[in-house]
């Protein structure tokens, strides 16, 4: 466990190193100011969700980095894009209601059995569970996305950043 969290402080501090973040920075903000966001801080944009995510909260938000978005199908992004209503829905099935911080998730996944369901805003169920040092979530789809940085402390919540786009 100290593995993970020392990993995802120096990755965290490595991707967020560009950033002017202070600590009073909404999670909005925080994906605003981060070059490696900046394909979720549009998203946010088109789906009609920056104040939601600029507000009082608190969530956790999963947020995927370009790469992630990069590496759906071809025409998925643009596709999501153009439909407001499902890429809201994707966003959401990014974020939990209130606060969890990493060693809060693994200290879960370790009380139950190895693994632990939480709930989405979009009202999906994303399972974590440790893969040796990491954390990794699965979604509705069955897919395995990793979370490379932790505990992005943010005025409303907390960010977390994965190296995949989970879907509903």
């Amino acid at each position: 466990m100290q593995n993970l969290l020392r990993a995802g402080v120096i990755a965290t501090a490595t991707l967020f190193a560009g950033a002017n973040l202070a600590n009073a920075a909404t999670i909005y903000e925080a994906a605003g100011a981060t070059d490696d966001l900046s394909t979720l801080a549009t998203a946010v944009d088109a789906a009609g969700l920056a104040d939601t995510l600029n507000g009082e909260g608190p969530l956790t938000v999963f947020a995927p980095t370009n790469a992630a978005f990069d590496a759906l199908p071809d025409g998925a992004l643009d596709g999501l894009l153009a439909d407001t209503d499902a890429l809201a829905g994707v966003i959401t099935y990014h974020a939990v209601a209130g606060e969890i911080m990493a060693a809060d998730l693994i200290g879960l996944i370790n009380e139950n059995g190895g693994e632990v369901s939480v709930e989405t805003v979009a009202g999906g169920t994303l399972t974590a569970a440790l893969s040796g040092d990491s954390v990794v979530l699965t979604d509705a789809q069955g897919n395995d996305i990793t979370v490379i940085a932790t505990d992005v402390d943010a005025s409303n919540g907390v960010v977390h950043v994965i190296d995949g786009v989970l879907l509903p």
